[in-house]
This record gives structure tokens, sequence and C-alpha cells, in this order.
């Protein structure tokens, strides 16, 4: 079976776009939350979110930018940036030896909504022809796959929040059966939009510190009343490590291992006690031949929520047996937002990162600490450690869990 390493990541995300401005955003504890500008908020309860800021038409050519869904952009963005990272040519990366599995929680969500205002306004006749291609999930992994010449296994995840983690762990698996040498993979969200935040701030599921965006996102914290949504992609590169060691590429970390789970209890709430999380990260572990006492970091999903965070907590206490056993966790949610189906691409960034550079990246605004939540949650401050093996964890509505394994190399 293949090993398989990152050799490129591309970031782009309310802190800092590419892999050194990203890195930066986290070693400062940057703020990208802010109030949306996007569109009028008004009537909405929540006024907040984290809005990417790049430049769209310094990557992808007006006419082509216009008929792709924000979504999208930003996975051509990530992608590029992450081959670029990797030290690939275009050329090096053209053919069936390399593939796409990108992951996305709800897909195209502005075109629906401009397109459905369209139709009721005009009539349906009026609709873009583009609407269907620019709507449908898999098309972050398709057009990357067409800007690329990518002609190997293509594929798509779909599972919310876990989407990004659930991508990487499916393109892990194709490397390591030999059916492809370079995989393009994460996650690619943009739902800052009026349904978007509409949707979940009706649900009660987001933050309404409008006054204070900056401490809006809070995970751990007592005071936590929900997340901030977040938008962007995480693209990462992953190859077999026999085809990086031949070219002689930079690798940032190996993937150990991964694996999924359902919680099979509710839509949106987590099973109590965060049994399906503790089984993840169990099975995740057992698929890296590792033991729990191996592992020195651990990037949360840390979603700011109070039901996420205590069941994730109690989570990792399950697995490894009390709270002072328990590696160094944190929250890169707490700078970015949630990022929905990006995150994990994101946070697998943010965690390979921590191992190739030996700096955990910090929680922020934990000023009043749950007394319930009783772990190192690195506050604050990025805490210079270099450690080993770290995880990704990732917990999404629906009751779908995903964990990757990352090892420095």
């Amino acid at each position: 079976m293949q090993r398989v390493v990152v050799t490129g990541i591309g970031p782009v995300t309310p802190i800092g776009i590419g892999a050194d401005a990203f890195l930066e955003g986290q070693h400062q504890a940057r703020n990208g939350i802010r109030t949306i500008t996007r569109f009028d908020t008004s009537d909405l309860t929540v006024h907040i979110a984290g809005e990417v800021d790049v430049d769209v038409e310094a990557y992808i050519e007006r006419k082509e930018a216009r008929r792709l869904d924000r979504f999208v952009q930003y996975a051509l963005i990530g992608s590029e940036l992450a081959i670029q990272d990797a030290g690939l040519s275009e050329d090096d990366v053209r053919g069936e030896h390399a593939g796409t599995c990108i992951g996305s929680g709800v897909g195209g969500l502005w075109s629906w909504e401009q397109q459905s205002l369209i139709r009721a306004e005009r009539g349906a006749m009026r609709m873009s022809p583009f609407f269907i291609p620019s709507v449908i999930a898999n098309m972050a992994s398709g057009h990357v796959a067409m800007r690329f010449g990518l002609t190997g296994p293509s594929s798509s995840v779909v599972t919310a929040c876990a989407s990004g983690s659930g991508a990487i762990i499916d393109a892990m698996r194709v490397i390591q059966r030999g059916e492809a040498e370079i995989m393009v993979t994460g996650g690619a969200e943009a739902p800052i939009t009026p349904m978007g935040i509409g949707g979940f701030a009706i649900m009660k599921a987001l933050s309404t510190r409008n006054d204070d965006p900056a401490a809006a996102s809070r995970p751990f914290a007592a005071s936590r009343d929900g997340f901030v949504a977040g938008e962007g992609a995480g693209m990462l590169i992953l190859e077999s490590y026999e085809h990086a060691k031949a070219r002689g590429a930079r690798i940032y970390a190996e993937v150990l291992g991964g694996a999924t789970s359902a919680d099979a209890h509710h839509i949106t709430a987590p099973a109590p006690g965060g049994v399906g999380a503790v089984r993840c990260i169990h099975w995740a572990l057992r698929d890296a031949k590792l033991d729990r006492e191996r592992v020195g970091y651990v990037n949360a999903h840390g979603t700011s929520t109070p039901a996420n965070d205590l069941n994730e907590t109690l989570a990792l206490k399950a697995v490894w047996g009390s709270a002072d056993a328990v590696p160094p966790v944190s929250s890169t949610k707490s700078m970015t937002g949630h990022m929905l189906g990006a995150a994990g691409g994101v946070e697998a960034i943010a965690t390979v990162q921590a191992l190739h550079h030996g700096v955990l990246p910090p929680t922020r605004n934990l000023h009043d600490p749950d007394p319930e939540l009783d772990l190192d949650y690195i506050p604050h401050t990025a805490r210079e450690q270099q450690v080993d093996v770290a995880l990704s964890t990732n917990f999404a509505f629906g009751g779908q869990n995903a964990t990757v394994v990352f090892g420095r190399i």
C-alpha cells in the first residue's frame, strides 16, 4: 500500500490567502469576523460572518468567473495556490496520474438564490443556462479537473461540515490503492448569502454578538452563543511518497490514516457524550496503526456552539481516559469562523502547518473558560511545540463524523 504525503497547500480564508498569509494569520490569532458587506442584513438577527477578501479576477478570467458560483471560484483559486506551493507545473499534473476529490456541504447557494429571484420576478425562461452547472456540489471537482487537465479519479464528498475531511480521506485511499500519484483535495464553501445566514439564524445556530464581531467566535468559552459562518476553501496536494521523493518535493506531513462514522442520532444535535466522535477517532487511530499516546495535538471541530464544544470535549476525554491525558487542543474556527464544507480542508492545512513548523495555532477569545470544559485549548497565543502526530476532527449535521491523522516526516 502506497504511503501518502502532503506536498502543497492552498488556503483561501478570512484570515489569509495562500500558505504564508494563512500561517501568519494563525500565529497572530488574527480575527476574520466582520460585519457582512455583500448584502443587506437589516431583516436578519445575524449581521456578521467571515468573508473572504480575494481578487477573483487575478486567478480566473472575468467572463469565466461570472459563470461560476463563488464556492467553485474558491476551489479553483485554492487549487492553483496548492499546485504552485507543491512546486508542480500544470504539465506535471495534467493526465490520468492525477485526480480530484473535493468536498462541499451546500454547493452553489448564491446561484440558487439569484436564479430563484429571477424565476419569481421575470419567469423561468429568463434563468441562466449555467444555473444547474453552477449549483451542483461536484462542480468544484469538475472545474478543477477541467482547469488543470486532471483526468484521473474524480469524485466529490457531501457530508455537511465533515465534507472537506471526508474528501481528504477518500483522496488518500485513491493513492494508497495505487490509482493515482497526485490528488487535489480539500473543501470549498460559500454560504454567506441571505438564505444561508437566515437559515442558520432561524435555527438559533449562529452567534448574535453583532456589536462585537471580533469576539463572536469563542469556542470552549462559557459565554459561547453559536457559531459564526465563514467561507473559502482549503485545498491540498496529496502525493504518493515515492512520487514526491523522486521529484525532490518539500513534504509538509504524511497522511497516516483516517475514518468516518455516523452518530445515527439526530439531524443537528451530536450524540450525547460524543460517542460517534469517540468511535471515529478510535477508528482513525486504528487505521493509522497508532496508539493514542502518540498524538501531540488535536485541531478540534470547535464550533463555538454549546452542544458541540461540550460533546467534543467529552469525546476527547473518553478517547484518552482523562482530561490530563488529552493532548493540546485548539479551534481554528475561533479565527476563521465555521467554513462548513471547507472547514476540514482549511483545518487540515492548519494541522500540517503545525507539524511542519512546530507551532500550534491558538484558540481566540477564550477569556471565560467554561468550567465543564477542562482541556488545554491553547488560549489566545500560538505555542511553539514540536509534535510528531496530530489529528484534525470534523463533525456534521446529520451526525456524520470524520477524523484525519497526520504525522511529521
